[in-house]
């Protein structure tokens, strides 16, 4: 899994690349945890090059999503793979998270 993180004025862009599991969930959440201390935060996620998810993924995907509405930020996540966008239909998180 690899994560970048560009601020642009007042968008944070993320770009993800590779697997979410078990093995580097962890890490993940050590990679966005900046992105749990803006204010007001506008994230905007590429998920483009992400090619799975595990429910490890998903618990920091939700994390990170309860961070930003406590402060009144704006997440979305764009390009998703069809395989994982299913993953997040089933589970219910398309209905948490705005995916586009």
């Amino acid at each position: 899994m690899k994560v970048t993180i560009n601020k642009q004025n007042e968008k944070t862009l993320v770009t993800l690349e590779g697997r979410i599991d078990t093995t580097n969930a962890d890490q993940f959440q050590q990679d966005i945890a900046p992105l749990m201390e803006d204010e007001r935060p506008n994230i905007d996620i590429d998920c483009s090059g992400m090619t799975y998810t595990s429910s490890q993924g998903l618990r920091v995907f939700l994390l990170l999503q309860k961070s930003v509405v406590a402060r009144n930020g704006k997440m979305v996540l764009h390009n998703m793979n069809p395989r994982v966008k299913e993953v997040f239909d089933i589970t219910g998180f398309s209905n948490i998270i705005t995916i586009i």
